[in-house]
């Protein structure tokens, strides 16, 4: 790739998506007494990509996220050569933003380090430690959530910037689709269906010694490049016609 810009978009792009999202989850979703919640949060996602979309979606396409990235690949929108600078660019990004996030968030006496990481089953003391399942959620309930849930982000994103589509109104279809997946999945993984949201506050956790996200990391990646790779090549296939 000879032009940094794309690179760069994505690396701002995917900052605000995990600095909003886990950031309104962290700090505002149970604040002391009137605290967005699950609704806030999933909204705080939404908005996140929406903005960013406009912002910088003309830039680089407004990924933000590795299985978005495959998916558009797999659908044949995104060129094989730019997949791998595309990744690296998300991934730092959410590093960038988890870290940051940490240093905000431990300016509060009594933080317990956490930073609305990803993860499955019930944690050991029955608590909410970082790593684990919000709900107490198996792995196979995992799993299949993410796959299903980045499919359908997906399938949303190839409809929403197909040609034939209205123009200009992808980005309020995108993040609205966010949005719903997380209302629907936050109890379940705690809404990844991107695995770089999932990397960075999962790799600051392990730092900083919290949590047990780092060791979960790998179904944040496998599920969701599943599902963003069947979401784009199930979209490929109806979008172009076929004979009876």
């Amino acid at each position: 790739m000879k032009n940094i810009n794309p690179l760069v978009a994505e690396f701002f792009g995917t900052f605000w998506l995990v600095l909003g999202g886990c950031g309104s989850a962290v700090l505002a979703a149970a604040f002391p007494d009137h605290g967005i919640h699950f609704v806030g949060v999933s909204l705080a996602f939404g908005l996140t990509v929406l903005t960013m979309a406009y912002a910088v979606g003309h830039i680089s396409g407004g990924h933000f996220n590795p299985a978005v990235t495959v998916g558009l690949w797999s659908g044949g929108r995104f060129p094989t050569k730019d997949i791998l600078p595309y990744i690296v660019a998300q991934v730092i990004g959410a590093c960038f933003a988890a870290a940051l996030l940490y240093f905000i968030a431990s300016g509060k006496a009594g933080y317990a380090g956490g930073l609305a990481s990803n993860g499955y089953g019930a944690a050991p003391d029955g608590g909410s430690i970082g790593g684990y399942s919000p709900g107490g959620y198996s792995l196979a309930a995992g799993f299949v959530t993410e796959v299903v849930m980045t499919f359908f982000f997906l399938f949303i994103i190839m409809g929403a910037t197909d040609g034939r589509a209205p123009a200009g109104f992808a980005p309020i279809a995108i993040g609205l689709g966010l949005t719903l997946i997380h209302l629907i999945s936050i109890p379940i993984t705690n809404t990844s269906v991107n695995p770089a949201r999932s990397t960075g506050p999962a790799l600051i956790e392990a730092v900083t010694g919290h949590g047990a996200a780092l060791g979960q990391l790998w179904l944040f990646w496998v599920a969701p490049l599943i599902g963003g790779w069947l979401g784009g090549a199930a979209y490929k296939w109806l979008g172009t016609q076929h004979d009876v």
